[in-house]
């Protein structure tokens, strides 16, 4: 049974997308059997890995027809790395307000996902910045809560709103926890940055992954022309503390959902 991970946040910006991809290339370095689901309409999670939005059939349609299977594609990063991807498009905007009139809209993801999860080892959930009926398919198929978010202040309401809506959500899924927050695009030089992340670990202590990804512009770079942070030609400096940051979080996501 695979262990289902959403990356969640209703604050926009704070790396979702760019976490969710970059772990799971980490996780498949690991020999281990990743499937990636795209939820957000803006499918950048989809791009990131080369597939058309436009691409056919897609997450859209399976949310919509319980009997559709989940397409699944599977992927290769730069490296070679292969991971199976489920795509989003922007059909999934129409599809969260089709869905609002239907019974056990927030189940459809979760009955999918119970469906294939003995052919993977990890499960990973990219979610739209909001708390619609896509976020909600995904903290319901979901047995664990990343929360990437940035060392702002402006950012700590978006972590606060979000820690009330999953206690809200584990009426319908009682097993869903935190499994980490995640400081993304942190600049230890700025002091705003370390005073925020040292209120972070003092309010959230246990929840805090000891990991923190960097800011680099060679991350966001890298992911938006489809190439990984391990392939050699997006590495430097900044790049290679990425991706030791990544390798430090993977093993903390492999040691806290064992």
């Amino acid at each position: 049974m695979a262990v289902t991970i959403a990356v969640a946040n209703q604050k926009g910006g704070v790396g979702k997308t760019t976490t969710t991809a970059n772990l799971a290339v980490t996780l498949a370095r690991h020999d281990l059997r990743v499937l990636v689901i795209d939820t957000d309409p803006q499918s950048n999670l989809t791009s990131s890995f080369g597939l058309d939005k436009a691409v056919s059939p897609s997450l859209a349609d399976s949310l919509l027809h319980r009997d559709a299977e989940l397409p699944r594609y599977r992927v290769q990063d730069s490296t070679d790395v292969a991971i199976d991807l489920v795509p989003g498009t922007p059909e999934l905007a129409a599809v969260e307000s089709e869905l609002q009139t239907k019974l056990g809209r927030e189940m459809r993801l979760r009955e999918h996902v119970m469906r294939i999860d003995n052919d993977y080892d990890y499960v990973l959930v990219d979610t739209p910045p909001s708390l619609g009926v896509l976020t909600l398919n995904a903290l319901v198929a979901a047995q664990w809560v990343i929360i990437p978010t940035e060392a702002r202040f402006f950012s700590l309401r978006g972590l606060q709103m979000l820690t009330e809506s999953i206690e809200e959500v584990t009426i319908v899924n009682p097993n869903l926890r935190v499994l980490g927050i995640v400081l993304n695009k942190f600049d230890r030089r700025l002091r705003e940055e370390k005073h925020v992340a040292g209120y972070l670990q003092e309010q959230w202590e246990a929840e805090m992954f000891a990991s923190r990804i960097p800011t680099n512009s060679k991350i966001l770079e890298a992911s938006s022309s489809g190439l990984s942070i391990f392939a050699p030609g997006a590495r430097g400096r900044g790049v290679r503390r990425a991706v030791d940051a990544y390798e430090a979080l993977a093993e903390e996501v492999l040691t806290r959902a064992a």
